[in-house]
């Protein structure tokens, strides 16, 4: 073929409308690119010999698209394959002549917008007809592919000049204003051999002068840094590592030539690299495990839930377009293919029916997702696992165990469970539609009886909810019905077994007696006498099929104000009837009788008597108030509003009559009272002034009562002197207490002499704490008047006896002789040989309070020691001899009277026992 003769005419429709033709429906929103990303075009053999007889009518269903929103972009159109080239109305080309196809050949096709960086990319795959060749999809299309992109040769690109028109040796060719430089493609995870070149930079005037290359941008001497390089003489470009398109999908790098001085020679020139995608990233679900549901009994094609995969590659390349399959489905039940899935979206529905919650309540589906548009043999796979419930619907009616329910219940009970109706419902539990509700339909006109639901087993309990009396109706025939909260499903009808019978039988209990009327009201006038007879109120017992007695007591009676007679309930009075007692409310007065039969066990019933009093005029009126005040000189406001009350009811109050008494005849000369309504009057001065003082005004008031009652009440009225604006004044209600000056100066004396007594009272106070405080001991030293031993001078004895030994008299310095002196008589005055009593000790800092304890506790010890000085006992004194200048003793009289009484010597203590011995024994000394 020569060069320059058609293969392909891909006639891309730039423009394309949007719209839609009349009776079509419209299409999707306009978006930009090739129709396709995969073309395979199959070329006749005719057209490799030269003969050009390919019409775009014979492959229109092959042709290739390129759809342009705006209408006005200018696009450019570049082939990967320096063999292959496309013109600007799109039509694919040959660049020169193309012997044989005995392999497929396949090459991209770059669109690109004049004046905006946007780039779309197709493949093209040209076949000879009836060669067989593989898929596009197939391990062996994809390495071929790869290898022609890596291994064909590399290209020049040349810097042109802005007034080139035309083609260029290379290919490239300038479209309107702009050169279009074709992309560089390499495939992403190369193994190398690396650096490997890509393409070589030059420029026309490299032989003229010379060249330095060098290229800019992201990749090359901006991060990632390193990857692309070009050799600064020769222009050749390389790229230095594999590429991995997911994490840069292109670059964009400027060419550069200088001089060798820096000096620009040729205007820089745009690169765009572009990372052919390959299929190295597996599907990936977002979630491992899906949850669904579909509700049981669901028609064929019922929606259930959705899986969704995603795929690292290049979703416009079968690398990342993934594809879902069911690897299995468990149960198995009613078949192995319950569920089928959309292969694109993910969408998983329901192929058959027959799904039913009560025989497989929850299906687990393990799905597959492939990409490589799920072609298992080349395309990666990932599984997840799709747990679909079975949700619940009221396709079984609740039944009933049996057909007839019995049960029993006494009489008069209610919140009594009579039988409890079991149930069986197969839907999911606790649900509505599995809840039961229980309907009576009949046998129960007067609704005695409801039917309450168990939340927890389901159950129907039969209720009394009003009581049933044993002497009208002795049994209950009920018919029930059973239904769920939620109505049954469509086409699913009631169950025979959901309507059953219920037998209730009514036991006899011994009723108490109940009166006819409850609370009973009687009217009467109050004050009747006591034995008054007021009604019988009397019981009746409901037990007619057993004859027994009733008996009547008194349970309340606020005032004691009646009996009852104990047969037949006959109230009477045992005191007056007073409607003003506090024990009337509202002219009702309230008691309270007991009716108790003599049935087994015992039963009894209450009953109210109320009594409504009649009133009558029996309470005088009170006059209302007791104290005023009123200036000493007349004056128009000074004038006391008077009224009264009385503890009747009307007709008995009001209106009443204020009068004053003609005795004292001072009264009505210096007052007078003048009505104001029925229930008020004014008291007021008579004459000008009347004296300061307080005075009792006597006023006589009566009711209206038939016949009128009256009262004599007195009144305080306090006369004053007041300021302008008719208030008593301080002094004034001073003196009209009835104090004159003298009385007051004698008041204030009196106060100002007890507050001096209390002064002095509190200085003497202190002053005595004072001197306590500076005392060592609680008692003064004049005031001690404990047994102490002193110890005299010995005086010797008598003018007639001074040989005698004194020592005798003195207090001996050792027990030894005493200890070993003979028994018989001793010396009396010696003290006793004994252990000593204990003595209470005194703490170094004791209490206040723990004095007057201590004091006691020493005497008691002290009263109690034998040992204690003096020693109790008759003292023996010795002889003095006669003739001595002092008198005798015996010549000392008493000057006390026989009569003495010394009984009183007998409290003093053991101490004095032996002298209230001698002189309290009376006549028995």
């Amino acid at each position: 073929m020569n060069a320059g003769c058609v293969i392909l005419a891909c006639t891309l429709l730039v423009g394309a409308s949007s719209g839609s033709k009349a009776g079509q429906p419209l299409k999707p929103p306009c978006r930009p690119g090739f129709s396709q990303n995969f073309y395979t075009v199959i070329v006749s053999r005719d057209l490799l010999h030269g003969q050009s007889i390919l019409k775009d009518t014979t492959l229109s269903s092959e042709r290739v698209k390129f759809e342009d929103c705006q209408r006005n972009r200018e696009v450019g159109f570049v082939s990967s394959d320096p063999n292959f080239s496309v013109r600007p109305d799109g039509t694919v080309y040959a660049e020169q002549e193309v012997g044989n196809l005995s392999e497929p050949v396949q090459f991209m096709v770059t669109a690109r917008g004049l004046h905006d960086p946007h780039i779309w990319e197709t493949t093209v795959k040209l076949a000879l007809a009836g060669h067989p060749h593989p898929s596009p999809f197939t391990k062996i299309g994809i390495e071929e592919m790869l290898s022609r992109v890596w291994d064909s040769p590399p290209r020049v690109i040349k810097f042109l000049r802005k007034h080139q028109r035309g083609s260029s040796a290379n290919g490239l060719r300038r479209q309107k204003r702009d050169w279009v430089i074709p992309p560089i493609n390499v495939p992403e995870n190369s193994r190398g051999p690396f650096p490997h070149m890509l393409v070589r930079i030059r420029s026309d005037q490299d032989k003229d002068v010379g060249i330095r290359y060098s290229i800019t941008g992201a990749g090359a001497d901006q991060p990632p840094s390193g990857i692309y390089n070009i050799d600064p003489i020769s222009g050749n470009m390389f790229v230095t590592q594999p590429l991995d398109r997911e994490e840069r999908a292109s670059f964009h790098l400027r060419a550069h030539a200088v001089d060798m001085n820096g000096n620009q020679v040729e205007n820089p020139i745009d690169l765009y690299i572009y990372v052919i995608d390959m299929n190295d990233n597996r599907p990936e679900f977002q979630n491992q495990v899906y949850n669904g549901s579909v509700a049981e009994g669901s028609k064929p094609g019922s929606s259930v839930m959705q899986v969704t995969a995603t795929d690292s590659d290049d979703s416009t390349t079968a690398n990342g377009m993934v594809r879902y399959r069911i690897l299995s489905q468990s149960p198995h039940s009613p078949i192995p293919n319950m569920f089928t899935i959309n292969s694109e979206t993910g969408d998983i529905v329901t192929v058959a029916a027959g799904l039913d919650r009560e025989k497989v309540s929850q299906y687990t589906i393990i799905v597959q997702a492939t990409d490589m548009e799920g072609n298992l043999n080349f395309g990666l796979s990932n599984t997840a696992t799709a747990l679909i419930s079975i949700t619940d619907i009221n396709d079984n009616p609740p039944e009933l165990t049996v057909r007839t329910f019995s049960g029993e219940v006494p009489e008069n009970k209610v919140n009594v469970v009579v039988t409890n109706l079991t149930v069986v419902d197969r839907d999911q539990p606790h649900s509505p539609n599995w809840n039961a509700v229980y309907r009576i339909v009949s046998g129960d006109p007067s609704g005695h009886f409801t039917i309450r639901t168990n939340p927890i087993t389901n159950e129907g309990m039969v209720t009394v909810v009003k009581p049933v009396d044993f002497e009208m109706n002795r049994a209950f025939m009920l018919t029930v019905v059973v239904s769920n909260q939620a109505h049954l499903a469509s086409g699913i009808q009631s169950s025979l077994q959901s309507t059953a019978g219920v037998t209730i039988s009514v036991q006899d209990v011994n009723e108490p007696p109940v009166f006819p009327v409850n609370p009973k009201m009687i009217r009467f006038e109050e004050g009747v006498p006591a034995g008054t007879t007021l009604t019988v109120f009397a019981a009746q017992d409901p037990d007619h099929f057993i004859h027994q007695t009733v008996r009547y007591s008194k349970l309340s009676d606020p005032a004691n104000w009646l009996k009852i007679n104990r047969t037949n309930g006959q109230i009477t009075t045992m005191a007056l009837l007073d409607r003003e007692s506090i024990y009337v409310k509202n002219n009702v007065y309230e008691a309270t009788f007991l009716a108790f039969d003599n049935g087994s066990p015992q039963a009894s019933g209450t009953g109210t008597l109320q009594i409504y009093l009649i009133d009558v005029n029996d309470n005088a009126p009170v006059l209302i108030p007791r104290e005023a005040q009123v200036c000493e000189r007349a004056r128009p406001n000074s004038r006391i509003n008077i009224t009264a009350s009385d503890a009747d009811a009307d007709p008995n109050i009001g209106p009443f009559v204020f009068e004053l008494p003609s005795f004292p005849a001072s009264v009505r000369r210096n007052w007078t009272i003048s009505r104001l309504s029925g229930d008020y009057a004014q008291l007021r001065l008579r004459i000008p002034y009347l004296e300061a003082s307080v005075y009792e005004i006597p006023i006589i008031v009566s009711d209206s009562g038939n016949p009128p009652l009256s009262n004599r009440s007195v009144i305080r009225v306090k006369v004053c002197p007041c300021d302008d604006n008719g208030d008593c004044s301080a002094t004034g209600a001073v003196a009209a207490a009835g104090l004159g000056t003298g009385a007051i100066i004698a008041i204030l004396i009196c106060i100002i002499i007890l507050l001096s007594m209390v002064l002095l009272f509190v200085v003497w106070m202190k002053r005595r704490e004072k001197e306590r405080q500076a005392k060592p001991l609680l008692i003064d030293p004049e005031d001690d008047v404990r047994d102490n031993i002193l110890k005299y001078d010995e005086e010797g004895g008598g003018e007639e006896d001074q040989d005698y030994d004194l020592s005798q008299l003195q207090q001996p310095e050792s027990l030894d002789h005493i200890i070993n002196k003979p028994t018989g008589v001793r010396r009396v005055d010696e003290r006793p040989v004994i252990a000593e009593s204990q003595y209470p000790v005194r703490p170094s800092l004791p209490h206040p309070g723990d004095i007057g304890d201590f004091i006691n506790d020493g005497l008691r010890a002290a009263d109690n020691d034998p040992t204690a000085p003096p020693y109790d006992s008759l003292l023996v004194f010795d002889y003095e001899g006669s003739g001595s200048t002092a008198g005798s003793v015996s010549s000392l009289n008493s000057t006390s009277s026989g009569d003495q009484d010394y009984d009183y010597l007998n409290d003093w203590g053991p101490r004095f026992k032996k002298l209230a011995d001698l002189y309290g024994g009376g006549d028995d000394d």
